[in-house]
Parts: C-alpha cells; sequence; structure tokens
C-alpha cells in the first residue's frame, strides 16, 4: 500500500495533547462552568410560565451553544478511546462528559417544561417573530414530548443514575471488547489479533481463513459472553424502569421519536423486507454454489468472490471514491479529497484498536474525523465511502442552529448508503470482465443482505429480548436461542450454520444514546435506493436536491421529507416493495454470471 494519505488522523488540531490535553482541559472547565450556570438560572426560573420572549431567545441561543460545545467533547474523547482502548484517562474524560451530559439534560427538560408552560398563541408569536423560525419545527417538537416525560426533577434524577448506572454498563461493554485476543498464525509467527483486526478476517478470501477465524471469533466472545450478559440485561433493565415511569407501554416509542417516524412507517418498512427475500435467498445459494457448499454459513456471506486481486491501497480506495462521487457532485467530491488529504481519517491496521467504525462531527472546528481499520478489503472501501457519506451529511447542514443540525440516525444512514451506492455503481460501469462484474455484484447484493437480513435479526432479536426482558433476565443460553431464531427467521432457510453469540460481538446492541440501533440502517439504506432511483430518472442537477434533503433532515418527520422532496409517502409499503425490488434486481445478473 502507498502512503501519499496519512492513514492516522490528526486530532491535534482538535485539542493538542491527547486525553492530557491541557487545552482540552481548560475547555472542559468553561463547559462546565456555562453548563451549570444556566441550569441554576433554569431552576431559578420556576414554573410561573412567565417566561418572555428575551429569556426565551437567551436560553435557546446559550443552550445551542453548549450543545455544540458538549459535542465537540465528545467527539474528541470518543476518538480518543477507539484509537486506544487502553487510554483510561480517555474513559475517565468520558464520564465526567457523561455527568456534564446529564446536567444539561437537565437544563433541556427545564426548558422543555418552559416552552410547554407558554400559551399556544404566544408561543407560535415567538416563533414567528423571532431569530428561532428557522427551526420551528424543533421547538415544537421539544414542547410536545416533554409532555410525554416525567417532571424536570425527575428526568433530572434519571439522568444523573444514568452516569454511573445505564452509561456506566455501556461503557463496561467497551473494557470487554478490550479482553478479546484471538491468537493468530501467519508466516509461521504467532501474533494476537485485536477484535477489529479479528473480524476483518471473516471476510477473507480463503475459505480455510475464515472457517478457523469463524470458530475463534465465536469462541472468543463465548468466553466474554457472561459479563456482555450482564451488561446487556442492565441496560434494558434501566430503559424498561423508566419507560414504566413516564407510562411508556412500546419499547419502540422512544427510538421511534427520536427517528422522528411513525410505527405505520417502520411496519411498511417490514412489510417490504419480508416480502422481498426470496431474491436473496437465490443470491446466497448461487454464491453457495460458487463456493462449492450446499449453503453458506454465517462467516460466508460476506466472503468475496470473482475477481482475484490483492489488497486495495488506500490511496487506490480514495481516487474510487472522490471518482465515484465527482460523477454525482462536485461538492461531494471535495469534500473527500478535504477528509483524505487533511487527516481526517484514522485507518490504520494496527492492535489496541476498537472494531467497527464512525464518522463523528466537531461542530465547533468545521470538520469530522472518520475511525475505521483498513486492510484493504472492498468491504473496508465500502466502509470508508460510507463514512464519507455521513461527513458530507454534515457539510450540507453547517451553518443551521445546533436544533437543526440534530438529525437523527435513520436520515444520517440515508447519506452514507447513498455514498456506497455512488461508489458501487462506479465501479460496475467501469468493470472490464465477467469475473470483476461477479465480484461487484456480489459486493452489492451483500450491502442489500446485510440491510435486509441482518439487520432484520437484530431487530427481531432486540423486539422479542425487550419483551422477555420484562419476565427478569436473560442467561447466556436463552440469549443465544433468541439471537439464533431471529438470524433463521430473518435469512430463512438460506444458512447452515449461526451466530449465537452474535449479541455479544455487535456494538451496536450496547449504545446508550440511540436505543434500537438497527432499524434506522435498513430505513436509510432503501430510503437512499429511493432517492438513487430519482437521481437517475432526473440525471444532472439532481445533486442540488438531494443536497436541500439533507439539509432538511434535521427540520422534519421522515414521513413530511419523503413528500416534500420525492413525492413518495413512506409510511405505506409501496414505497419500500420497490426499494426492495431495486436493491435485489442485481441477483438475476448474478446467477447468470454464476452459472458461466
Amino acid at each position: 500500500m502507498t502512503d501519499s494519505y496519512s492513514l492516522i488522523w490528526d486530532l491535534d488540531k482538535i485539542f493538542s495533547g491527547g486525553s492530557e490535553s491541557p487545552d482540552f482541559a481548560a475547555f472542559a472547565e468553561a463547559l462546565e462552568k456555562d453548563t451549570g450556570a444556566l441550569l441554576a438560572e433554569l431552576q431559578a426560573a420556576g414554573e410561573d410560565g412567565g417566561a418572555g420572549d428575551d429569556a426565551l431567545n437567551d436560553w435557546t441561543s446559550r443552550l445551542q451553544d453548549l450543545m455544540a460545545r458538549l459535542r465537540e467533547a465528545f467527539s474528541y474523547v470518543g476518538c480518543l478511546s477507539a484509537q486506544n482502548m487502553e487510554d483510561r484517562k480517555a474513559t475517565a474524560w468520558t464520564e465526567k462528559l457523561q455527568t456534564l451530559s446529564a446536567k444539561l439534560g437537565q437544563s433541556l427538560d427545564l426548558y422543555d417544561a418552559a416552552l410547554a408552560l407558554v400559551p399556544e398563541g404566544r408561543l407560535e408569536a415567538w416563533i414567528a417573530g423571532g431569530s428561532v423560525s428557522e427551526i420551528a419545527f424543533v421547538i415544537r417538537e421539544r414542547r410536545d414530548f416533554v409532555k410525554e416525560k416525567l417532571t424536570p426533577a425527575l428526568e433530572a434524577l434519571a439522568g444523573e443514575l444514568a452516569v454511573d448506572g445505564y452509561h456506566g454498563w455501556g461503557e463496561n461493554y467497551q473494557t470487554i471488547v478490550s479482553r478479546i485476543a484471538i491468537p493468530w498464525e501467519e508466516e509461521g509467527t504467532v501474533k494476537t489479533l485485536s477484535a477489529g483486526q479479528a473480524f476483518n478476517k471473516l471476510s477473507h478470501p480463503s475459505q480455510q481463513v475464515r472457517d478457523e477465524m469463524g470458530a475463534k471469533w465465536e469462541s472468543a466472545w463465548a468466553g466474554q459472553a457472561d459479563l456482555a450478559a450482564d451488561a446487556l440485561n442492565r441496560l434494558a433493565g434501566f430503559r424498561l424502569k423508566l419507560y414504566q415511569a413516564r407510562r411508556w407501554q412500546d419499547p419502540l416509542k422512544e427510538p421511534l421519536l427520536i427517528n422522528r417516524m411513525s410505527r405505520d412507517t417502520l411496519d411498511a418498512m417490514w412489510e417490504g423486507v419480508s416480502g422481498g427475500m426470496e431474491p436473496l435467498k437465490r443470491y446466497m445459494a448461487a454464491k453457495a454454489r460458487l463456493l462449492g457448499k450446499e449453503r453458506l454459513d454465517w462467516h460466508d456471506v460476506s466472503a468475496p468472490v470473482g475477481a482475484e486481486g490483492g489488497a486495495i491501497g488506500y490511496d487506490d480506495a480514495a481516487a474510487l471514491i472522490k471518482n465515484a462521487f465527482g460523477s454525482f457532485s462536485p461538492a461531494q467530491a471535495k469534500l473527500a479529497e478535504r477528509a483524505f488529504s487533511g487527516r481526517w481519517i484514522e485507518a490504520e491496521d494496527r492492535a489496541g484498536k476498537r472494531p467497527g467504525g464512525f464518522c463523528t462531527d466537531f461542530p465547533l472546528t468545521g470538520e469530522t474525523r472518520i475511525f475505521m481499520t483498513y486492510s484493504g478489503t472492498p468491504d473496508n472501501v465500502s466502509t470508508l465511502a460510507h463514512e464519507l457519506g455521513h461527513a458530507y451529511h454534515d457539510v450540507c447542514v453547517d451553518g443551521l442552529p445546533q436544533f437543526g443540525r440534530n438529525y437523527a440516525m435513520n436520515v444520517a444512514e440515508t447519506a452514507s448508503t447513498f455514498a456506497e451506492g455512488l461508489v458501487s455503481d462506479a465501479l460496475l460501469r467501469a468493470a472490464g470482465s465477467d469475473a470483476a462484474r461477479l465480484s461487484l455484484l456480489d459486493e452489492r447484493l451483500q450491502r442489500a443482505s446485510a440491510f435486509c437480513n441482518n439487520i432484520r435479526a437484530r431487530f427481531l432479536f432486540e423486539t422479542r429480548f425487550y419483551e422477555a426482558r420484562k419476565s427478569g433476565m436473560l442467561d447466556v443460553e436463552a440469549l443465544n436461542e433468541l439471537m439464533v431464531a431471529a438470524q433463521k427467521e430473518a435469512f430463512g432457510d438460506a444458512l447452515s450454520s449461526w451466530h449465537p453469540h452474535f449479541w455479544a460481538a455487535k456494538l451496536h446492541f450496547y449504545a446508550t444514546d440511540v436505543p434500537f440501533y438497527n432499524f434506522p440502517y435498513t430505513f436509510g439504506y432503501l430510503f437512499s435506493t429511493g432517492i438513487a432511483a430519482v437521481a437517475e430518472a432526473e440525471g444532472a442537477g439532481f445533486h442540488e436536491r438531494y443536497d436541500r434533503l439533507l439539509r432538511d433532515t434535521g427540520l422534519m418527520t421522515v414521513e413530511e421529507l419523503g413528500r416534500r422532496h420525492l413525492g413518495v409517502e413512506l409510511d405505506k409499503p409501496a414505497f419500500w416493495q420497490a426499494a426492495v425490488r431495486r436493491a435485489t434486481a442485481d441477483v438475476d445478473a448474478f446467477e447468470a454470471l454464476c452459472a458461466r
């Protein structure tokens, strides 16, 4: 691999000195002081409903400023923890920021309660005549949501207890991940692989490597399963108790509110997915035949097929992505170049890093940072494009008030999967052989399977787990049984083996910022597929309309977003059925190439 672009990100531009940074310590101290001052002021304001326009304007401005500063701090510490799971100082900073976040949450609850006490007519007059008109949707949303919650004092108590309870269990999972150490022999030398490094072996071209790592991976997580089960049960138990206190019957209420989508839209989406399984089952059957197997094992789903070749160099991946982005939008290609040349990306393949990938924004710095472990696989290239799609989304909302920048996960995943699709389409157009086309079609269908089979399995597992958790804690065996049952339902009879400890191995089940960290991925993938159909029909110039859609993602419900920018009804199955058909349209071509 070449090294024209650095594989190591630059965090010193944000704060110099890592977790020992004096600049960051001073930043955090000022943030804590200002957060405490606003909280005290809001507490003193009481609940007399007499907040005037000047007070509302001041609180709105200061809250957004504090939210941006806290986001900057969380992003920095999150990057430190990801690049080195042994950085205990970063872990300590995370706890401090969570405490600070709880205080800011108290301020937001008091602010929301103050909004709820303002008479409707005066509130609307304030919105229409002041600086908040651009974020009117968010103001009304906050005012309505507070009515669904406990009193500000009780919500504050819950937030404070969550730091060492709820969030503490989430952080404990990071410790569990850091314990994963898998021995691996290469060229006569045995080395220890971290979870991130080991995971990349599961998509290795060699069946022997995949089989060996598949067994080691399952065994490694089985060894940590008791600890992971404790964390998962406690996280769910906290949520369920809080929901019970709020008189929420459905565990999906909060994630749906967060994602600004209705239950009708969620049900319509899954109806479209479940009704479109047959083409994906045909794809996996054809792939199994190609690999000389009756059916695929779990770890074969992401196995590469088609054209053989070495690793894709990092610089080559950068060129591919920039060219693909440029075919759709000059602005998106410019952003990608800025990210590569500005050292926004941590991609080095080394021990000690956490697994997975993410993109996190720094609203004050005006940049993002992308984390992954790059080893040159096609899947790595897709991940890189995916995270750069998130970075472009942040560019599109730049300049909006902080309330308007807070778009939800489902529409965030729209931008990222759309970016992946641009890269895939460009590569397929340029494919010069059947072997190359087969490989590229396989990558596209792998993504379709990931979002429609794998994510669906996660959703089914988590939904059933929460229902069972209402009656008590589940042990490892029960969790394994739930996981395998969900995988069998989501994949049908397409696979010959399963991943019982997937619930332990997948970080997303332990996220404390977004409950049900699964269905938004499928939404984003299929919504982006629908957007791609419109882009294809309209041709040049659609990228400007796409930018406007992304800019509005924090300012309306997804149903309104679909109606306004695409003219579609997301709470009806038709859109999703069409999207699934488009997503699986490559199966015929894949089968034909497999048969040659």
